[in-house]
C-alpha cells in the first residue's frame, strides 16, 4: 500500500494489477479538488509505470462517487466565469487521463454513481456494477449541464440515450445502466471480485502492447485521438464555466447549497 495520497489509496500486486480506491466514504467519495488532483497524479504515473498491464478503479464505502462534493459546489458557486474554466479544466484532465491511458482499466461500482461518478465509468474499458447499483446524470436538476464528461457518456451510450438523460436528470438502475452501455455486468456483492478476478485473468493473457494499441486503434478508427479530445475539452470547459456563472445555473446551485427545492 502506498500512502502519498490523501483521499485515494493505491496498491499494486506482483501480477500488473494496480488497485486505486477512493476513500472519501464519510461523503460517498464525492469529488473534491484534491481527489481531482490525486486520481490524475496517480493515473499519469500508473501510465507510465511498464509493471503495470492493468488498474482497477474502486471505492470504500456505500457508494462509488456521488459526483461533485458539496463544499466543492459552494467554491464553484462563489467563482467568476474564468475561475470556473480553470476549475473545470482539472475534471477535463482527470478524465481525459482515465479514458486514454495505456493500461486496460476496470471499473467496480456500488452504490451511487452520480455525475461525474458516472463519467469515471464510462472513461473505463470494462464495467462491473453491484445489482442494487443507482446511476444519474443529475447536473440539470441544478440548473447545470454534464459537460465535461459528455464526450466519455456519449461514448457509451450513444447520442440519442445522451439526449434524453442529460435533459431528463433520472435516476436508474444497474440493469439499466447495463442496456444502455455504462455498465459491462451486473452482479451481486458478492460475484464481483471473482467477475473482476476472471477479466484480470483474460487481460493477463494479452499483450501488453498489443491492449495499448487496441485501444488507441478504436480511439483513432472513431475519430477521437487525445489532441483531438484536448481541443473538445476547450469547448466542454468552456460551457460548464457559463453555466455555473448563469442566472439559472446560479439559482440552482444556491438552492442545492441552502437544501431547497428549486422550482423551474
Amino acid at each position: 500500500m502506498f500512502n502519498s495520497y490523501q483521499t485515494i489509496q493505491l496498491k499494486k500486486d506482483k501480477s500488473g494489477v494496480a488497485y486505486v480506491t477512493m476513500n472519501r466514504p464519510e461523503v460517498h467519495n464525492a469529488f473534491n479538488a484534491e481527489m481531482i488532483a490525486e486520481l490524475t497524479a496517480c493515473y499519469k504515473k500508473l501510465n507510465d509505470d511498464k509493471d503495470v498491464h492493468v488498474i482497477v478503479l474502486q471505492a470504500n464505502g456505500r457508494s462509488f462517487s456521488a459526483g461533485a462534493d458539496v463544499h466543492w459546489m459552494k467554491s464553484m458557486a462563489q467563482a467568476s466565469e474564468e475561475e470556473n474554466k480553470k476549475d473545470s479544466e482539472k475534471l477535463a484532465a482527470l478524465m481525459r487521463t482515465i479514458n486514454f491511458n495505456a493500461k486496460a482499466t476496470i471499473a467496480k461500482i456500488q452504490g451511487l454513481a452520480l455525475g461525474g461518478g458516472v463519467g469515471l465509468a464510462c472513461c473505463c474499458d470494462l464495467v462491473v456494477a453491484e445489482n442494487r447499483a443507482k446511476f444519474g446524470l443529475t447536473e440539470t436538476k441544478l440548473g447545470l449541464v454534464p459537460a465535461v464528461i459528455s464526450p466519455y457518456v456519449i461514448d457509451a451510450i450513444g447520442t440519442r440515450k445522451a439526449r434524453r438523460y442529460f435533459q431528463t436528470a433520472e435516476i436508474f438502475g444497474a440493469e439499466q445502466a447495463k442496456l444502455i452501455g455504462i455498465v459491462s455486468e451486473v452482479l451481486a456483492d458478492e460475484d464481483m471480485d471473482e467477475w473482476v478476478e476472471n477479466q484480470l485473468s483474460l487481460l493477463k493473457s494479452t499483450g501488453p502492447n498489443a491492449k495499448e494499441i487496441s485501444k488507441k486503434l478504436v480511439m483513432s478508427v472513431v475519430g477521437r485521438t487525445l489532441p483531438q479530445q484536448k481541443k473538445i475539452d476547450e469547448y466542454t470547459t468552456q460551457v460548464i464555466a457559463a453555466v455555473r456563472v448563469s442566472v439559472e445555473g446560479q439559482k440552482g446551485l444556491n438552492a442545492f447549497l441552502n437544501k431547497e427545492k428549486v422550482s423551474w
